[in-house]
């Protein structure tokens, strides 16, 4: 039998499948009942209405079958709310090595988020090109091949590509 915690944090996320749902901080905790050996694993969409929930609840619920695990709860928590300063070092890596430009994290800037009334208020300065490092860049759309990503161009190489929304 393979540990649930394990088994959980390497089930790939369906729309950007370089990275884990751990790296990428959706999975929030996997906790076993040590009488009933019920796994229950607590996660956070990315998006309120991210389409690839059902997937990565399937997904998991098949990660925990084949680790040994069949007896599983998945629950969905939306407070509080994903942000990208959840992604990891390594998911992050990840993501500008399959040419995807992650956003900046908070802890990254060596300072506090900006704060109103208690609210971040997320800035992006400049979009590094996950190809060749230009800051040069620009927005296309705020809309990319998936909701968490908008669509960018780097000025210097002229290539397209995709960006993790911050949040």
């Amino acid at each position: 039998m393979v540990d649930p915690r394990e088994a959980v944090a390497a089930v790939v996320d369906p729309e950007i499948r370089v990275i884990t749902i751990d790296e990428l901080g959706i999975l929030r905790a996997v906790d076993r009942d040590a009488a009933t050996g019920r796994v229950t694993v607590t996660i956070t969409p990315t998006y309120t209405g991210c389409p690839a929930m059902d997937v990565i609840r399937a997904d998991i619920r098949r990660a925990l079958a084949a680790a040994g695990h069949p007896d599983a709860d998945v629950r969905t928590v939306y407070s509080p709310a994903w942000s990208t300063d959840w992604i990891s070092t390594a998911g992050r890596a990840k993501l500008a090595a399959a040419g995807i430009a992650p956003p900046l994290a908070t802890r990254d800037a060596g300072t506090a988020p900006a704060t109103r009334a208690g609210t971040v208020v997320p800035l992006t300065l400049a979009v590094r090109c996950p190809l060749c490092g230009s800051a040069e860049t620009e927005q296309v759309s705020r809309f990319g091949s998936t909701a968490c990503k908008a669509l960018w161009r780097c000025r210097a190489c002229r290539e397209p590509f995709d960006h993790l929304k911050a949040l």
